[in-house]
């Protein structure tokens, strides 16, 4: 549905897992590249140092993770790109998170919310510039 829409509004596809996951991986590169998206944001949490229920399995770093679903998904819509990181900053203190948020952006050149601290008003706007 969403690559054959009125190209006039925007589709949003909220997918739970990720490429990561052995569990989740293959439903989400079947949203991924189902959804031929335009835009993606990376979500992420930040006291999560392993894959949920893999212990074992670290997750990768932001930028590897920003690469390769793009990787993934320009199998299907080579213009994607990545339009910011969502974060649950739940587990940080207001100063911790001011301090993660600066860190991510200076590393990624993307903007960074908490969509429960900050709203998203950053990657609407950078989504906006991007595709106006």
């Amino acid at each position: 549905l969403s690559p054959a829409n009125d190209p006039d509004h925007w589709d949003v596809i909220e997918g739970q897992g990720a490429l990561f996951h052995p569990a989740y991986a293959g439903v989400t590169m079947g949203l991924v590249h189902g959804s031929q998206p335009d835009a993606i944001v990376l979500c992420h949490d930040p006291s999560r140092q392993t894959i949920e229920d893999f212990p074992h399995m670290p997750l990768p770093p932001l930028r590897v993770a920003i690469d390769r679903y793009l990787e993934a998904a320009r199998l299907t819509n080579p213009a994607v790109t990545c339009v910011g990181i969502a974060i649950n900053s739940s587990s940080l203190s207001d100063d911790e998170w001011r301090r993660y948020q600066l860190a991510l952006v200076e590393e990624l050149a993307l903007p960074v919310c908490d969509p429960m601290r900050t709203g998203v008003d950053a990657i609407t706007r950078h989504l906006l510039a991007h595709f106006a």
